[in-house]
């Protein structure tokens, strides 16, 4: 996926955060942006806690997509995290989270923000994918997880098949 890889970086790969709500999430993700991209961590925070109150980003199966524009911002920037144990996020099948996939864009680029966001949904509506990312052993194998998933890849099938 182009884009997931381009904005998509291995130091933006946090697995087995240990939080305890969404909020907690939002506020690790905006210290990675911080350190990482020196977006202020308090910008990260309220784009992301702003768009969650209009409604959940919670998908089901485990998943969200939270997302939010910055003013200022140059290009768009992904994180994902893998929680510890499972959140509440208010998704629509009731199951906590635990895979957490960040997307920040440039305020005036809604084209590109809705591109991001498709091919996040289609690449997570992938069980192997998101199996694979609940039991991988460190960040660096996520991002490969990640980086180089494709829908047109041949899928393992499981033995129990």
């Amino acid at each position: 996926m182009e884009l997931i890889q381009k904005y998509l970086s291995p130091d933006h790969v946090l697995l087995d955060l240990d939080v305890t709500s969404k909020k907690r999430v939002f506020e690790q993700v905006g210290l990675l942006f911080e350190n990482a991209d020196h977006v202020p961590r308090s910008t990260v925070f309220d784009s992301l806690f702003t768009r969650e109150k209009m409604g959940s980003t919670g998908l089901g199966h485990g998943l969200s997509i939270p997302h939010g524009r910055i003013k200022g911002l140059r290009e768009a920037r992904c994180a994902f995290v893998r929680t510890r144990h499972g959140i509440p996020f208010d998704a629509p099948d009731g199951k906590p989270v635990q895979l957490v996939f960040v997307t920040l864009v440039p305020e005036h680029h809604p084209e590109q923000h809705l591109q991001i966001l498709s091919e996040i949904a289609q690449m997570f509506s992938d069980k192997g994918l998101r199996d694979a990312l609940m039991t991988c052993s460190d960040p660096d194998e996520a991002y490969r997880l990640l980086a180089e998933w494709s829908p047109y890849a041949p899928r393992k099938r499981s033995a129990a098949l």
